[in-house]
C-alpha cells in the first residue's frame, strides 16, 4: 500500500499493488491528502492519516478501500500511525495538548487515547517492535533528527543515533534486532 498524486495533482490518495503482476488499484478519494498507511497485522485493514476533514486525522479502511472510520477526530493534528502486532492499539503522533507532537497510543478502535512521550521538542514517527515491547520514534531533542527508542508504555527513552545528520524513517529488521533508518 503506498500514497500517490498520481490521479489527483492537488492531493495524495491511497493504492495497493499486487506484488506478482505489479497490478495497482485506488483505496481512497478524498478532498484531502491521504498519506502514511500501514497495513494491519492480519491484513483486512489499513491506518492512515488524511487531511480530509481539514486538519490530519488518524483513519482506518478495510483492505479492499471500503468504510473509511475516523479515529482520531481531533482539532489537533494526528499523524504517522503504526499498528501494534497484535493489532489491538495503534501509536501515532500529535500536537494535542503542545505545539510540538508527542506520540499517543489508542485502541484500534481510536478509544482511549494516551500521550507516552511528553517533551517540548518533536517526538514523531512511533514504530512498534515485532515483539510489541518497545517503539521506535524521531526526536529533535538534539537540535536535529534522531531514532530514540522506548518501553511500549513510553518509559526507559533510550537515543539510538547521534551525528550531524538527520536520522528518520525507523523500521525494526531481522525479527527486531537491527533498525533500518535514512540518514
Amino acid at each position: 500500500v503506498f500514497a500517490s498524486a498520481r490521479d489527483d495533482p492537488d492531493g495524495l490518495e491511497l493504492y495497493v499493488m499486487n506484488v506478482d503482476d505489479g497490478e495497482q488499484s485506488r483505496l481512497t478519494q478524498s478532498s484531502g491528502f491521504d498519506l502514511g498507511p500501514q497495513w494491519s497485522p492480519d491484513g483486512s485493514k489499513i491506518v492512515y492519516h488524511s487531511s480530509r476533514d481539514g486538519n490530519f486525522e488518524i483513519y482506518v479502511i478495510n483492505s479492499d478501500g471500503t468504510n473509511p472510520l475516523n479515529l482520531t477526530n481531533h482539532s489537533s493534528s494526528d499523524t504517522r500511525p503504526s499498528w501494534s502486532p497484535d493489532g489491538a492499539r495503534i501509536a501515532f503522533a500529535s500536537n494535542r495538548g503542545s505545539d510540538t507532537d508527542d506520540i499517543y497510543i489508542m485502541n484500534s478502535d481510536g478509544s482511549n487515547p494516551t500521550r507516552i512521550t511528553d517533551d517540548p521538542d518533536n517526538d514523531t514517527t512511533p514504530q512498534w517492535s515485532p515483539d510489541g515491547e518497545q517503539i521506535l520514534f524521531v526526536t529533535d531533542r538534539h537540535g536535529n533528527a534522531d531514532i530514540y527508542v522506548m518501553n511500549s508504555d513510553g518509559t526507559d527513552q533510550r537515543r539510538l543515533t547521534s551525528n550531524q545528520a538527520d536520522d528518520t524513517s525507523p523500521i525494526w529488521a531481522d525479527g527486531g534486532r537491527k533498525v533500518v533508518f535514512s540518514s
